[in-house]
C-alpha cells in the first residue's frame, strides 16, 4: 500500500466519500449521488489546491478521526466543527499541514449536519461510471467509511493559497424552499396546494442522503391511486400516501409511482443538506427568471 493514504480511527456516524456526483446516468437507474452539500464540497477543494471534482470525505454529525500516513495539506468546510491535529487545535475553513503520521479528528458540528474534509490530492477511491461518490441507495462506489479501513490519496497538484476568509451559510434557523409547481401538482386539490404555500413542516429525524422528510400539515389528495414509475429529478418534492412531503436529495431513486407536486431550485439544496431534525421548513413559489428579449 502507498504511503499517500490514511486510516481511519473513527468512522463516525456515517462518513463518506463524496465527490460532484455520476450525472448522465439516470436512465439506466443510476442516480446522481455526490456531495450533498455541493457548495462546501468545493471550497474545501479550492483551499487545498485540488479541482472541484476530487473526493472529499462527508462526515455526518459527529465527524471522524484518521491518521494520515504522509504529509499533506488538508481543510475542513461545511457544517463548522472543532479540528484538531494529534489533540492540538487547528483551523476550520483553511488549510492546514498535517505531518506525517498525524492523527487529524474532526468534531462534532457546532450546527448543521455535514463537515466536507479534503486532502491535497484527493481521496483516490476506485471510480464507478466516472465517479468516487458512495451511493447509499444504489451501493455503488466505496463502502461508507469503518473503523481500521484504509484509502488512498492522489498526487497533489498546485500549492493550496490561503484566504482571508471563508464565506459559509449561517445556521438554519429555517428552511424556506423555493419550488416550481408540477408536474403533477393537479393531483392536489386547491386546498392542498395552498397548504404547500402556507403551511409550515419540520425536517424529520427520519431524513438522509436520499431524501428529505417531513413531519407537519397533510397535502389533500385530488385523485386517488398512484401512478405508473416515472423519471425523478433532483429537488423534486414527491408526496407519498401520507401526504407528507419528501425532498428527493443526490441519492434519490431515478423513478417512482408517488406524485410529484413540484421541484426546488437546486441552489436552495446545500441549505436542505445541513437542516437538522427539528428544523422548520417552508415551501414558498419560485420567481421564474425574466425571459430574454427574442428568447
Amino acid at each position: 500500500m502507498t504511503d499517500r493514504a490514511f486510516a481511519v480511527v473513527r468512522a463516525g456516524a456515517l462518513t463518506t466519500v463524496q465527490d460532484l456526483g455520476r450525472a448522465g446516468h439516470a436512465h439506466v437507474g443510476v442516480p446522481r449521488s455526490g456531495a450533498l452539500d455541493a457548495a462546501a464540497h468545493r471550497l474545501a477543494n479550492r483551499l487545498v489546491g485540488n479541482a472541484p471534482e476530487a473526493a472529499t470525505l462527508e462526515t455526518t454529525v459527529t465527524g471522524c478521526a484518521v491518521r494520515i500516513r504522509c504529509a499533506v495539506t488538508v481543510a475542513v468546510t461545511g457544517a463548522p466543527c472543532p479540528v484538531t491535529v494529534d489533540g492540538r487545535p487547528a483551523a476550520w475553513g483553511a488549510p492546514v499541514h498535517v505531518p506525517a503520521d498525524a492523527v487529524l479528528e474532526v468534531g462534532t458540528a457546532s450546527h448543521g449536519l455535514r463537515s466536507y474534509v479534503a486532502f491535497a490530492g484527493g481521496v483516490d477511491a476506485e471510480p464507478v461510471l466516472g465517479s468516487r461518490a458512495t451511493d447509499l441507495l444504489s451501493g455503488l462506489g466505496p463502502d461508507p467509511l469503518a473503523d481500521g479501513a484504509v484509502l488512498p490519496l492522489g498526487a497533489p497538484g498546485a500549492p493550496a493559497t490561503a484566504a482571508d476568509a471563508v464565506p459559509h451559510a449561517g445556521p438554519v434557523r429555517e428552511l424556506v424552499l423555493p419550488v416550481r409547481l408540477g408536474p403533477r401538482d393537479d393531483w392536489f386539490t386547491a386546498a392542498g396546494l395552498r397548504t404547500l404555500l402556507t403551511g409550515v413542516w419540520r425536517v424529520s429525524s427520519a431524513s438522509n442522503r436520499i431524501g428529505l422528510r417531513t413531519e407537519g400539515p397533510s397535502l389533500e389528495r385530488a385523485r386517488d391511486g398512484e401512478l405508473p414509475s416515472e423519471g425523478m429529478a433532483l429537488g423534486a418534492v414527491q408526496v407519498p400516501p401520507n401526504g407528507l412531503p419528501v425532498l428527493f436529495l443526490a441519492d434519490h431513486p431515478t423513478t417512482g409511482g408517488y406524485p410529484v407536486i413540484g421541484v426546488v431550485q437546486e441552489a436552495a439544496l446545500p441549505a436542505a443538506a445541513q437542516a437538522a431534525p427539528g428544523t422548520p421548513v417552508r415551501f414558498v413559489r419560485a420567481h421564474r427568471s425574466p425571459r430574454k428579449r427574442g428568447v
